[in-house]
């Protein structure tokens, strides 16, 4: 079984998710399929086939996160050294072409939110910065061509 690697705290939010879907989402959708079968015929009620389908992406979305769970090796990033690119850690990088300034940390694929600043260790962008040094210029290829950035500062 190949382990992925996960933040403590992207760790803690999927498990988090789980138990809130385990312990008041799943029951909400129980009580509205119970309702919405006591509205009479189930071939044409509405109310009855949208609960059955929000039912079914529950129990995936609890399936998918007990596996990710199962599956996670939790890395602790509090520890790690700042002279290279690892990990956990945050990178602020220059984009040497248009001189745009971007910080992301580098985490697993299950936590991985651009808009938030967190890119996975398995993208094209996180791969070419894992072992890199502040100073080190990385290229990229993107759906919009090649990239070009500068690791200006590598912390935690």
């Amino acid at each position: 079984m190949q382990r992925t690697p996960i933040t403590k705290e992207g760790y803690e939010k999927l498990k988090k998710e789980l138990e809130h879907l385990e312990r008041v989402e799943r029951f909400d959708v129980i009580k509205a399929i119970e309702e919405a079968r006591a509205h009479g015929d189930l071939s044409e009620n509405a109310e009855y086939h949208a609960a059955k389908e929000r039912q079914g992406h529950i129990e995936a979305r609890i399936q998918y996160l007990k596996s990710t769970l199962a599956t996670a090796e939790v890395i602790d990033c509090e520890n790690q050294s700042c002279d290279r690119v690892v990990f956990g850690v945050k990178v602020r990088l220059e984009n040497i072409d248009t001189g745009e300034e971007v910080v992301y940390q580098l985490v697993g694929p299950d936590e991985s939110d651009v808009q938030q600043g967190k890119i996975s260790v398995t993208s094209p962008l996180g791969q070419a910065l894992i072992g890199k040094e502040e100073g080190d210029e990385v290229e990229v290829n993107t759906p919009g061509g090649l990239r070009t950035y500068e690791i200006l500062e590598i912390f935690i």
